[in-house]
């Protein structure tokens, strides 16, 4: 997967840019700091901006909606 469409990502994030900004970057954060991914067959030489992403297309991170 090479590119995450907005319209497979946005929903997750209750459907707001921003939320989904701050969901993205505070999981690709987690994941540069040495937490390993969530999902499969990822290259090392992926970003974790793209990690994250792939993580909430595919459901693995969730915003709290609390």
């Amino acid at each position: 997967m090479s590119y995450v469409p907005l319209e497979r990502v946005i929903d997750k994030a209750g459907g707001s840019v921003y939320k989904l900004v701050i969901l993205a970057s505070s999981r690709a954060l987690e994941i540069a700091e040495g937490l390993p991914p969530l999902i499969s067959n990822v290259d090392k030489q992926t970003k974790c901006t793209k990690i994250s992403l792939m993580e909430i297309a595919e459901e693995k991170v969730f915003l709290n909606k609390s």
